[in-house]
């Protein structure tokens, strides 16, 4: 593999030019696993960016690619209409929160993100109202294309440095209250604050449910969500769910949001989709907001990506959202949370780390320092590991089909990180 040609030329996520962090040759990938050109594997803890749950090279995902690949990989959505996309909305539908009724389909998950985003706007448009801003929280993240990246914290995260670029929305200080912990009423101040003064101008109130994952993989209380839906009905503001890391059963619910019993106006849903196969999202609304959408002056609601609803992605997430009807995720959830909840409260024992939190599939080490990407890589994948940390947050989203021994070595090689004062700045 010519990894000095990919060093450089090939601009790697989050990464410079002027230093580019190693990367490691893979040749191939099953199960838990992802292999090494020298022959190493590694159990992956990142469910490759939290998006393989059913892992690697499963030969039923594999069978449906195979299966739709000789008939067609690809037709345009426009005036066009196919089984993979009916398939997949039928089964999505039928798992989604029953308000749900609309289902459009997206590239990624940050246009997901645009596409409700657009929904709100042209929902109150059609109403015969102005309503420009959106209220969300801080510590959030949505995505990285420009109306994704407005809805994110401004300042505490990787998209500060395009403030004053992007439009400027209204943010709510996040929950302080953790899953397990006592439910703090005033968390929900600021937030009842600022959708109060700004009630007529916010089209939508846009957040993760239960987890902010790349904002700072916080895990909050279901009560915070509850309220938020209780003071959208109260104000007349639509409620957008990004379930794009949380849907499809990381955090023990199929939807994060079955946590607090609620249903959002429109949903989000990506990654675990088509389990890290193919991209592919999906942005899902009820009839009244679809409708009134398309009732409004442009009569239609106005994106259409290119590759909507292709027919190879389609088919392979039709098939994985199957094999999670099978219902074993359930059990397999359960037994990484109860390891999670077992061995990271030890981790406390070492002055490095701040906090440990986990909620399903989830599990997080908090440290006071942040990480030496290049040191703690090395030292992850010397011990047979794949995580990817960043900042002060070394995390693990594995598959759900691993097993005590895989999330024994990730658990394992962290604490091994922890006791190298190299691996943090």
């Amino acid at each position: 593999m010519d990894l000095d040609f990919d060093r450089r030329h090939i601009w790697h996520p989050y990464t410079s030019t002027l230093n580019p962090l190693t990367c490691y040759p893979v040749t191939s990938a099953d199960g838990v696993y992802v292999h090494l050109e020298d022959g190493r594997q590694l159990v992956d803890g990142m469910s490759s960016w939290w998006a393989a749950i059913h892992g690697y090279n499963h030969p039923q995902l594999n069978q449906a690619a195979h299966t739709q690949i000789d008939k067609m990989s690809h037709v345009m959505f426009g005036g066009i209409t196919h089984d993979p996309a009916i398939n997949l909305c039928k089964t999505l539908l039928s798992m989604a929160p029953e308000n749900l009724e609309q289902v459009f389909l997206a590239d990624s998950g940050s246009v997901a993100v645009e596409v409700s985003l657009k929904m709100a706007l042209q929902y109150w448009h059609s109403k015969g109202q102005q309503r420009p801003k959106f209220l969300t929280l801080r510590d959030g993240y949505h995505g990285d294309t420009f109306a994704a990246m407005s809805v994110t914290d401004p300042d505490n995260s990787m998209h500060s440095l395009y403030k004053g670029f992007l439009p400027e929305h209204i943010f709510a200080a996040s929950p302080k209250t953790g899953f397990h912990q006592e439910w703090d009423e005033a968390d929900l101040d600021d937030f009842r604050d600022k959708i109060s003064q700004h009630q007529h101008e916010i089209a939508a109130v846009i957040l993760e449910p239960m987890v902010q994952g790349a904002g700072g993989m916080r895990i909050y209380h279901p009560n915070f969500l509850q309220g938020v839906r209780v003071l959208c009905d109260e104000y007349g503001v639509l409620l957008i769910l990004d379930e794009i890391a949380t849907g499809f059963g990381r955090t023990g619910k199929l939807f994060a949001c079955e946590h607090a019993g609620i249903k959002p106006d429109i949903m989000c849903v990506g990654k675990a989709l088509t389990s890290g196969y193919m991209t592919l999202s999906a942005t899902l609304t009820s009839k009244e907001v679809a409708d009134t959408v398309c009732s409004g002056e442009a009569g239609c609601f106005m994106h259409g990506p290119t590759f909507m609803a292709n027919p190879l992605a389609c088919a392979v997430a039709g098939k994985s959202l199957e094999l999670l009807q099978q219902g074993e995720w359930q059990a397999q959830v359960e037994t990484i949370e109860a390891n999670f909840a077992a061995q990271l409260p030890k981790l406390l024992n070492y002055d490095l780390v701040k906090d440990v939190r986990w909620l399903g599939a989830i599990g997080v080490v908090e440290t006071k320092r942040p990480v030496n990407m290049e040191a703690i890589q090395t030292l992850f994948v010397g011990q047979g590991v794949w995580i990817r940390p960043f900042g002060k947050l070394i995390y693990m989203m594995p598959p759900f089909i691993s097993q005590d021994e895989h999330i024994n070595a990730l658990v394992a090689a962290i604490e091994t990180a922890l006791q190298d004062p190299h691996c943090f700045q």
